[in-house]
């Protein structure tokens, strides 16, 4: 979104309108929609430049004829880039490697034996470990934590490390439109005139 920028001239003093302004509380008293208000850098008497989740901008007034002249500006804030959950440490291996063969093992066919065996027991053993990963991650999505997000040995993060993913990621605010900005800081326009009346009392 570009920037928007509005102005009005307020039958107000400038003094009375820099006190609504200029202070953090009051400030979001009008422009709160925009998210948590926070005031980043004063010019006394003239600028307020601030920061919201959704939004940032400025506020400016100055002397205007009959009245005190208040130009507000906003710009929608930027969406914040997604990383990626940290990798966390591969599983030890719970399988040492085989067993070098035995020196007797040397005729042909006993070799072979030997080695088909030892291929078949280390594809037993992987799928082993993709199946105790699982099991894991399931038993500390249950517990409320966070399974691992990327098994060892595996390309793509689990199931169970996405969908939890998602679960507590928190959601970035809504992005906001020029439109929505232009009503927004119209209302506070509305609320930054309004006149402070003292309550009425008999003497």
């Amino acid at each position: 979104m570009s920037e928007t920028t509005i102005h009005r001239t307020l039958v107000k003093s400038p003094p009375e309108l820099w006190a609504e302004v200029s202070d953090d509380a009051a400030l979001a008293r009008h422009l709160g929609e925009f998210g948590e208000i926070r005031i980043t850098r004063t010019e006394p008497e003239k600028t307020v430049a601030w920061e919201g989740e959704r939004a940032s901008g400025t506020v400016h007034i100055e002397p205007g004829g009959w009245g005190t002249r208040v130009v507000l500006s906003v710009e929608a804030a930027a969406a914040p880039t997604p990383q990626p959950p940290p990798a966390p440490p591969a599983d030890p291996d719970p399988d040492p490697d085989p067993d070098p063969l035995p020196p007797a093992a040397t005729q042909p066919g006993v070799l072979e034996r030997l080695r088909f065996w030892s291929r078949r027991r280390n594809a037993r053993s992987d799928a082993q470990r993709d199946a105790d990963a699982q099991r894991r991650d399931a038993e500390r999505v249950a517990a409320g934590l966070a399974p691992a997000a990327v098994r060892a040995g595996a390309d793509e993060p689990s199931e169970l490390a996405i969908a939890h993913a998602r679960l507590t990621t928190p959601a970035a605010p809504p992005a906001i439109s020029e439109d929505e900005a232009q009503a927004l800081l119209e209302r506070a326009l509305d609320t930054l005139g309004q006149a402070h009346h003292r309550p009425f009392s008999r003497g």
